[in-house]
């Protein structure tokens, strides 16, 4: 799942069973080892970004393995030359306007 806050793109992935789950994306060139995500203690992994504003693709990788992240923002087809989709993530240049959304989704969640 992906939350966006002023800016800030909070990742958090469930793996239970993973040693070590990180992100890849545009945002860093598809480059493994960069973004480590640390555990929760709860099955979960999590981590924070800043990004500027645009639109980002994304996967996680648990244990070297991809992962598309079916609750973001959208998916588009893989550019990384596999079969698989990528996830999106969108940090709008309003900050005001990613906590709207923020919003609208957790009451769409709530019910």
């Amino acid at each position: 799942m992906v939350t966006v806050t002023d800016r800030h793109v909070e990742f958090t992935f469930f793996r239970p069973r993973a040693r070590r789950v990180e992100i890849v994306g545009d945002f860093n060139d598809w480059r493994p080892g960069e973004l480590p995500m640390q555990p929760t203690g709860d099955g979960h992994w999590r981590a924070v970004l800043a990004l500027p504003a645009g639109v980002f693709r994304f996967r996680y990788l648990a244990d070297g393995e991809p992962f598309t992240d079916y609750a973001a923002f959208g998916l588009e087809p893989s550019e990384q030359g596999d079969t698989g989709m990528d996830s999106v993530v969108r940090v709008p240049a309003d900050p005001a306007v990613a906590s709207q959304a923020d919003t609208v989704l957790a009451d769409r969640r709530s019910t």
